[in-house]
């Protein structure tokens, strides 16, 4: 292409999650010099990887759905994504299991899903197939239009208004499914999607039905090797186009002149200039802890503090000598109560005597992630960020134990007697690992109000030069929102050279200068 190696315009990157490093393979294909500075030892973020005792944990997100848009990242790059990490597909996506006992296995085949239906309420079965057309609405309003517009200016948000309206996001996700069917469990079934990306299905938009015709269209699908397998190789990838990742390295604050974001200063004290920053950290943290008060006007302390955040989580991790061979790779084991679960979660913020879990058992599909004849497993707990008040270290073990005998109970026979390692990660634990603002595991909630125009920009509002990429920005949380996030940039972030030199300026974008 002949580029001018001098002239190559930079930009840092805070963090290494799948945000993180999507943006800098991005920005090193469209000819800028990128370096991720990462506060851990090791890339991913909560996508990060714990080893322990000869067993390996994902830290975090489990299902990868969309995987175009992985493979998106290859092409771009000359590469094929299958060359590099093998995916293999869910059957059944989930096992959604009740406190009686009785379990629906979730898929994308429409004919299974009928069968499961008329388990539990033979008269609803058509109306699948009802629902189904509004989730399918949703996907090409919701997300192929609407998730693909940077909401970079107002005219973004006049444009998505009469879709909004067609979908009527103003309903929430319980009550549109509520409109399709009447028995409570198949509610709970097409309604519980939103708490994997943070949000409670009784006050979230029923645009997040988008999520269930995503699914049934591209899959739910594991890596072999596990999440960290796919961080593994877009690191790889992102090297081999020259891309530089340095560890151990917090930013401390994002030095601002005159409105437009210069350089980074680490905790270690150096400093780095660059034409643009990225951050993939939590919004509000970026904001209210890298940004002096000066520059903040639209995203100011008393904004976010007046803004509401989703919930967190309580995660343990363990290991079993026993292997539990019907116990399926994604199980959600649904409590006794559902609505006023979601209510002490996410309002009362108070840590109830019920509970909801998502078990993850990786093994089941991948025995590498094990020892020979043991089983790998996480068991996840949506709790109240930290604005509860919840003494963890006092609280932890309790809540484990407790999370314990139930699992013992209902789908790990003998589990207490089997466990040969443990690790929990409690809110605390977000807030100091991942900065993660309030310990909320995914940022702001994805209320209406608090999406699309109203979530943070991509673009910053405040600052020149700074964007924001992963799940606490436009689209959302999940692996599929994080990814777009960092797609959106190539829309908002200027264009890297104007005929061999210099920066040079897309429509109303304007580039900020040398280094």
């Amino acid at each position: 292409m002949g580029i001018n190696q001098q002239n190559r315009p930079t930009a840092l990157i805070i963090g290494s999650g799948f945000g993180g490093i999507a943006t800098g393979i991005r920005l090193q294909a469209r000819g800028y010099k990128t370096t991720i500075f990462e506060k851990l030892n090791q890339p991913g973020g909560r996508a990060s990887v714990f080893k322990q005792d000869g067993f390996t944990f994902d830290a975090g997100p489990t299902i990868v759905t969309a995987p175009f848009l992985l493979e998106e990242l290859w092409d771009l790059c000359g590469r094929k994504f299958s060359d590099s990490v093998a995916l293999k597909e869910m059957n059944p996506f989930y096992r959604i299991r009740f406190d009686d006992g009785t379990f629906f296995d979730y898929s994308g085949n429409p004919e299974r899903m009928r069968e499961q239906i008329r388990k539990f309420s033979p008269n609803e079965v058509q109306s699948y197939d009802n629902f189904m057309t509004k989730a399918e609405l949703c996907y090409q309003l919701g997300y192929e239009d609407l998730g693909n517009l940077p909401y970079n200016t107002l005219t973004d948000l006049i444009k998505s208004i009469p879709s909004m309206i067609r979908m009527k996001a103003w309903q929430s996700i319980y009550k549109s499914v509520s409109k399709y069917f009447r028995n409570e469990k198949l509610r709970q079934v097409f309604s519980f999607h939103p708490l994997l990306i943070g949000g409670d299905p009784s006050a979230v938009t029923c645009v997040y039905s988008l999520i269930a015709a995503l699914e049934k269209r591209h899959g739910v699908h594991s890596a072999i090797g596990g999440t960290g397998a796919i961080i593994s190789e877009m690191v790889n990838l992102y090297k081999d186009i020259g891309g530089e990742i340095i560890y151990n390295s917090e930013v401390a604050k994002i030095d601002v002149q005159q409105s437009y974001a210069k350089g980074l200063f680490l905790k270690s004290g150096k400093y780095f200039k660059s034409n643009i920053i990225v951050s993939n950290g939590d919004t509000a943290w970026t904001y209210t802890h890298l940004l002096d008060k000066t520059y903040r006007k639209k995203w100011n302390d008393k904004k976010i503090r007046n803004s509401s955040f989703s919930m967190s989580l309580f995660v343990w991790y363990f290991g079993t000598s026993k292997i539990y061979q019907d116990v399926k790779h994604h199980t959600i084991l649904l409590g006794k109560s559902y609505l006023p679960l979601l209510r002490e979660i996410f309002r009362e913020k108070k840590l109830s005597d019920d509970f909801s879990l998502y078990l993850h058992r990786p093994t089941a599909t991948d025995k590498s992630m094990a020892p020979p004849n043991h089983d790998t497993f996480y068991v996840l707990s949506p709790v109240p960020n930290l604005l509860g008040k919840i003494d963890w270290e006092k609280e932890k073990e309790s809540y484990r134990k407790k999370i314990e005998k139930y699992l013992e109970n209902t789908v790990l026979p003998g589990l207490t007697k089997s466990i040969v390692t443990s690790k929990v990660f409690t809110p605390d634990d977000f807030e100091q690992r991942y900065l993660a603002f309030n310990g909320a595991a995914f940022g702001m909630e994805p209320l209406l109000l608090q999406s699309a125009w109203f979530r943070p920009h991509n673009k910053s509002e405040d600052i020149k030069g700074l964007y924001m990429v992963g799940a606490s920005t436009h689209p959302g949380a999940g692996i599929p929102g994080v990814l777009t996030s960092a797609k959106l940039l190539d829309k908002v972030i200027p264009e890297s050279f104007a005929k061999g030199t210099g920066v040079e300026k897309t429509p109303g974008e304007q580039a900020y200068g040398s280094a």
